[in-house]
């Protein structure tokens, strides 16, 4: 996400997996051999991690900062997801690739939103911008980078947003492994979310892939966050059917991909929308899809909800518009009125 920019674009190059044959043909010969192995085991739980419903995007390049703690005191919601750190030039974390770790408003919130009882996971990658795995040479250097945001705001819970022409670059994506697993080494309990680009019909072959690969390589997966949002142009349906749609098939490819159980599977499942307006035009999230999505996510006890993004929780100046925009969702609506819908979900 640069910093003039809303949109939260995903490849849509990648081959798409059904659910029904997503684990067959999860990451091609090299799968099939694991899931041979897996057969003979127990399922693989979820990790435990501290349960936050709801942990809205507040995309933190833009101004004026979002009020984390105005929103805590007006919703009850108080979990955030602070959006993005990306390279700041080689293999250095800042904020939108500009910004230094310590000058960042919303992040200077953190301390005073914790003192209420909340928290934050922090978000590297993005639409825009070099994730760290593509700037950093080694694992062991990329670790240290990512530990340095995880150490400057005492950080239990990340999250890896890969889309566009990072989801398939496979080099990086098991340094990313690598580093994260090493990362989790040195901060025992850290919570790990991968989000990933999807469609009705489920994750890419490209995320299953980078799924694969972070078990593989150790790594303790929380959470696998799909992005419910700008499907394309010929999907002209009801988006929140498409949310639960998407949600259905990526816990078929969790289950196998991760080796979880049914249960442990949708637990794995968290759904973030794109509030109002998408980027597609003609696709719009409205207040009453965020209420049965909830619904649906308190019948599968999914992971969590999240939202793109907290800032456009409010109506636009001049009221409902057919193009989304960065501050406002383009649709009518109460100010924080998905805030609250999606507050209710509580895990």
């Amino acid at each position: 996400m640069s910093p003039s920019a809303h949109r939260r674009r995903m490849s849509r190059t990648s081959k798409l997996i059904g659910s029904a044959a997503a684990g067959a043909l999860a990451v091609g010969g090299g799968f099939a051999v694991a899931g041979s192995a897996m057969a003979t085991k127990a399922p693989q739980a979820a990790p435990t991690a501290a349960k936050a419903g709801f942990t809205p995007y507040v995309d933190t390049s833009l101004t004026p900062a979002y009020d984390l703690t105005g929103t805590a005191q007006k919703t009850g919601v108080k979990h955030f997801t602070l959006a993005f750190l990306t390279s700041g030039g080689g293999c250095v974390p800042k904020w939108g690739g500009s910004g230094d770790l310590g000058s960042d408003a919303v992040a200077k919130q953190i301390p005073a939103l914790r003192k209420a009882g909340g928290d934050v996971r922090v978000s590297f990658g993005g639409a825009n911008g070099t994730e760290l795995a593509a700037a950093c040479s080694s694992a062991s250097e990329l670790a240290a980078a990512y530990g340095k945001a995880v150490d400057q705001f005492k950080l239990t819970k990340v999250d890896f947003d890969i889309e566009g022409g990072a989801l398939p670059d496979t080099a990086a994506n098991t340094r990313r492994a690598q580093a994260v697993a090493q990362l989790q080494k040195q901060h025992p309990g850290l919570d790990v979310s991968f989000t990933l680009p999807v469609m009705p019909e489920g994750l890419t072959q490209d995320g299953v892939n980078l799924l694969s690969n972070a078990k593989q390589n150790g790594v303790q997966v929380s959470a696998v966050n799909i992005m419910a949002m700008d499907y394309g142009s010929s999907y002209n349906g009801n988006m929140g059917t498409y949310a639960t749609q998407a949600a259905t098939a990526t816990q078929a490819q969790v289950k196998k991909a991760l080796g979880r159980s049914d249960a442990d599977a949708w637990k794995t499942v968290a759904v973030t929308p794109m509030i109002g307006v998408n980027d597609v035009q003609g696709e719009v999230f409205k207040p009453a899809d965020a209420t049965a999505l909830v619904k649906f996510a308190q019948s599968r006890h999914l992971a969590w909800l999240s939202m793109w993004s907290a800032t456009r929780d409010q109506p636009c100046p001049g009221g409902s518009s057919p193009s989304a925009q960065p501050t406002c969702s383009s649709v009518d609506q109460a100010p924080l009125a998905f805030t609250k819908t999606f507050g209710a979900y509580t895990g």
